[in-house]
C-alpha cells in the first residue's frame, strides 16, 4: 500500500518546516530561498495562490499568458486570459509586491490548440481544448519558461492534489469533488508532476478560496468563474469553426440508422453525439438523438436513446501515471470518466499497446464521443492513473 504525503497545503506559518525539514512546497530550504513561478490567469484561484505564497515569504514570480487577440479579449468577459484578466493579474502582483510578466503565446496557442480544435471538429470528433492547452502550452512551454527563470517549481490555481508516494509524485482528485479538475489534467506527465504544485487542491470549497482572497485584500475576491472556452464566445463552437475554416459547414442529410433520409442539415459541425434538440425532425412518436457523425458522407445519423449506449471504448495517446508500466498491466478494474461532469464509473482496463487500451464499462454510458478524454481513477481513494483520448471505434 502506497502512503502518499500531501504537498499541496501551504504551512500555516510562513517560516514553518515539516519534521523532515521541508517547507510547504516540499523543498528542504526556507521559503525565501525557494523561487516559484505562479501561472496567473487573473482569476481568483491563481491570484490566491500567488498571494498566499508571497505572504509565506516565497520568491514569487507571476506569469500571465496572452493566448489570443488582445483587442477581442477586452470586449469579452467570462473567459480566462482576456485583457481584463491580464490587468487583474498585474494588479495582484503590484499589491503583493512580486514581479509579474505577460508572455505573448498567441502563435503557440493557435498552433497547439486552436488549429487542432478546428480540425477535430471537422473530423467528427468533439475535442476538449482546455486539456490540450494544459498539456501543450501551460505545462510545456510555460513550465519550461519557469525552469529558465531558475524556479524550483511552478504553481497553479487548479483544483487537484499532488501527493508524494513511495514511487514519486502522484496525482489525486481535489478534496472538493464539486471543484475537482482532474479530468482536464490527466495528461500531466510524471516529469511535469515532479515540478508542479497545486496549493488549492486540499481546500474544502470555493468559498474557502474566496475567503482567502478577502483575507489578502484582493479585489478579485468576488470575481465570477470563467465559463466558456476562452476562444469560443458563448459556447458557439460552429461559429468559431466557420471563422477558422471558411466553407467548412457543408449541407447534407440527416438519416436514421438504416440510412433513410429524415431531413437535412447545414453542416455536421453543428451537431454533437447525444444531441436531441435542434434536429428539425418532427412528427415522430419517439425522440431521436445524434448517434454518429459521418463526416465523409456529410451525414448526421440519428437513432433511439438506447443506440447511444457504449460498453467498449478504444483509448489512445494514453498518459499512464501508475507505479508500473502500462504494458505490465494485464487487466485492472478502475473508475473512468468519459465526461468532465460525470462521476467515475467502474470499468475494466485492458492495455493493447504502450499508449493504447480497451476500456470495458461495467454499465454502458450514453453519449461517448471520439475526441473526448477517458480518465482513469482508483476505485478506492483519490488517486488518478492518467487517461487517454477516445478513438473512433
Amino acid at each position: 500500500m502506497t502512503t502518499a504525503t500531501n504537498t499541496n497545503a501551504p504551512a500555516s506559518d510562513a517560516t514553518a518546516l515539516t519534521p523532515q525539514g521541508l517547507n510547504s512546497l516540499g523543498f528542504a530550504k526556507a521559503p525565501a530561498d525557494t523561487r516559484v513561478v505562479v501561472a496567473m490567469s487573473g482569476g481568483v484561484d491563481s491570484s490566491v495562490v500567488a498571494a498566499m505564497l508571497a505572504e509565506e515569504g516565497y520568491d514569487v514570480i507571476g506569469v500571465t499568458l496572452q493566448l489570443y487577440d488582445h483587442g477581442a479579449a477586452l470586449a469579452k468577459s467570462g473567459a480566462c486570459c482576456a485583457g481584463i484578466d491580464i490587468h487583474d493579474a498585474r494588479r495582484v502582483a503590484e499589491e503583493m509586491g512580486f514581479p509579474h510578466y505577460v508572455l505573448d503565446y498567441e502563435n503557440i496557442f493557435k498552433d497547439a490548440v486552436i488549429d487542432e480544435f478546428a480540425d477535430s471538429y471537422l473530423g467528427g470528433a468533439t475535442p476538449v481544448p482546455c486539456i490540450r492547452c494544459n498539456e501543450r502550452v501551460k505545462f510545456k512551454d510555460l513550465l519550461q519558461t519557469a525552469r529558465d527563470l531558475d524556479a524550483d517549481c511552478m504553481a497553479t490555481g487548479h483544483y487537484i492534489q499532488r501527493k508524494q508516494g513511495d514511487n514519486g509524485a502522484e496525482l489525486h482528485s481535489a478534496a472538493d469533488a464539486n471543484r475537482d479538475q482532474s479530468y482536464f489534467l490527466f495528461s500531466t506527465t510524471p516529469e511535469q508532476l515532479d515540478y508542479l504544485r497545486f496549493p488549492l487542491g486540499h481546500l474544502p470549497s470555493k468559498d474557502a478560496t474566496r475567503a482567502l482572497a478577502a483575507k489578502y485584500g484582493l479585489k478579485v475576491a468576488n470575481k465570477p468563474d470563467s465559463q466558456d472556452i476562452c476562444f469560443v464566445p458563448n459556447g458557439d463552437y460552429a461559429a468559431v469553426i466557420e471563422k477558422l475554416r471558411p466553407g467548412a459547414a457543408e449541407p447534407g442529410d440527416i438519416v436514421d440508422m438504416d440510412g433513410n433520409v429524415l431531413g437535412s442539415h447545414t453542416g455536421v459541425i453543428h451537431y454533437t453525439i447525444g444531441q436531441r434538440r435542434g434536429l428539425g425532425i418532427g412528427g415522430l412518436a419517439d425522440p431521436l438523438y445524434v448517434v454518429k457523425l459521418d463526416v465523409d458522407n456529410k451525414r448526421v445519423v440519428v437513432g433511439p436513446k438506447d443506440a447511444l449506449a457504449t460498453r467498449v471504448i478504444p483509448v489512445q495517446e494514453i498518459n499512464w501515471l501508475g507505479d508500473e508500466p502500462l504494458e505490465a498491466v494485464a487487466e485492472r478494474r478502475i473508475g473512468v470518466k468519459v465526461r468532465s461532469t460525470r462521476p467515475p464509473r467502474e470499468a475494466i482496463l485492458r492495455p493493447t499497446g504502450p499508449t493504447t487500451a480497451e476500456v470495458e464499462l461495467l454499465n454502458p454510458e450514453e453519449g461517448v464521443s471520439p475526441g473526448q478524454a477517458c480518465v482513469f481513477y482508483a476505485l478506492e481513494g483519490s488517486r488518478i492513473f492518467g487517461g487517454g483520448w477516445i478513438a473512433k471505434g
